[in-house]
């Protein structure tokens, strides 16, 4: 765990501990998944308008942003910076497990991912920097996300004008982490979370009898060899240097154990970090797939659904909240080594549109049993990683607007 802290910045974050916990648990209860986020929403609006920022409401349909003008620079500093901090805040359709006296109390939904507690810890630092205004020479806009698990809420949020009027000069959030120990604050200069693609494979053979398959043309064949030659993909054509990851993990063909199929169909992923990498595969992956059923008498047709980019930390901004780490946790609870993770995150289009830094606060603690992956519907976290979510968040907004 993190040393203890004697400043005021941690004491006050301290103080607000419980209700942290409670605004937490609260948003846990009532989960809302992608652009049904209406209750969040509102709650959300109330808290911001109760830390008295300038608030608008229907941004990307369910999304909030609040605005907090800081006063350290007088009103005539045009050279005034704005730190836009996101927060994601949709639930997943997953039933929850976790037997918590406070899980969800909406059948078939849950926070699954810990967006409840990126609420929380996103409204605490909006109260906490609105009683130190006076030391921010510029701006901090905060953005409440909708629909970050469908990969669509950051997008339609930059559209509906969130970078501007005060136009965004950097961007920081942050993702609890259940497979990272609480206490561990992960930070990380360049690419970060990777890209996420889906590709959908159809092969088209001629069906008929399995004892005949010289007068048929079997798709299943086809995409059995598919699949093996692409994977390939990763091993021989990109750098040993850059990760990347392809698979498929859905295929369906066939009707019963003695009829050859007419069609296959395979759903899989593409993961990198680099632009290059991502392009190179999404392309090869269609060129082997027609090639590889034209040779064995098939057809095939390829379509790729494309998602989010990687998200790629700025050196400036990703030091800046180190330095915030730093202060939080102590230099020993930084990781070393490469954290990368393979997951993906609409974050990667603000991250795109001005420099920033996404980091990860630890949440996870064996000892508490607390261990279960994002997504499962048996997923928690130690509630110890809200405050230290907070003060990194406060810390890096006090450094990048004060002097």
């Amino acid at each position: 765990m993190p040393p203890k802290k004697t400043d005021a910045l941690h004491n006050d974050i301290q103080e607000r501990r419980a209700t942290l916990v409670e605004l937490r648990r609260h948003f846990h209860q009532y989960p809302e998944t992608a652009y049904e986020e209406r209750q969040t929403a509102a709650s959300i609006a109330e808290h911001l308008h109760r830390s008295g920022l300038e608030v608008t409401e229907g941004v990307a349909e369910t999304g909030v942003v609040g605005l907090l003008r800081g006063t350290a620079a007088g009103d005539g500093d045009q050279n005034a910076k704005t730190l836009l901090i996101r927060a994601d805040i949709d639930a997943l359709p997953v039933t929850e497990e976790t037997g918590l006296d406070y899980a969800s109390l909406t059948p078939g939904k849950m926070h699954a991912c810990g967006h409840d507690g990126h609420i929380a810890i996103g409204l605490t630092t909006a109260a906490v920097l609105a009683t130190r205004k006076d030391q921010l020479h510029g701006n901090v806009k905060f953005a409440f996300q909708p629909a970050e698990e469908r990969i669509g809420g950051a997008g339609r949020m930059i559209e509906d004008g969130v970078m501007r009027d005060p136009e965004v000069n950097a961007v920081i959030g942050l993702h609890i982490w259940s497979l990272t120990p609480v206490g561990d604050v992960v930070v990380q200069a360049g690419p970060f979370f990777a890209s996420a693609d889906e590709v959908h494979v159809r092969i088209r053979g001629r069906g008929g009898h399995g004892a005949m398959p010289h007068v048929n043309v079997d798709p299943i064949v086809a995409a059995a060899q598919f699949v093996m030659a692409t994977q390939t993909l990763v091993s021989r054509e990109i750098s040993p240097f850059h990760p990347a990851v392809v698979t498929f993990g859905s295929i369906h063909g066939g009707t019963a154990f003695n009829v050859i199929a007419d069609e296959v169909e395979l759903r899989g992923t593409v993961r990198t970090y680099d632009a290059a990498d991502r392009e190179h595969i999404l392309r090869r992956l269609g060129e082997i797939a027609r090639d590889t059923a034209t040779a064995l008498r098939a057809e095939a047709t390829y379509e790729v659904v494309r998602g989010c980019q990687a998200c790629v930390n700025d050196p400036a901004i990703t030091e800046l909240v180190r330095r915030a780490a730093i202060a939080t946790v102590g230099e020993a609870h930084i990781p070393d080594g490469d954290q990368r993770q393979s997951v993906s995150d609409d974050m990667a289009l603000f991250l795109d549109a001005a420099p920033g830094c996404y980091f990860l606060v630890g949440a996870g603690n064996a000892e508490k049993g607390i261990t279960a992956p994002h997504h499962s519907p048996r997923f928690a976290i130690d509630e110890d990683a809200l405050p230290i979510g907070v003060e990194v968040m406060a810390r890096a907004a006090l450094d990048y607007l004060g002097k």
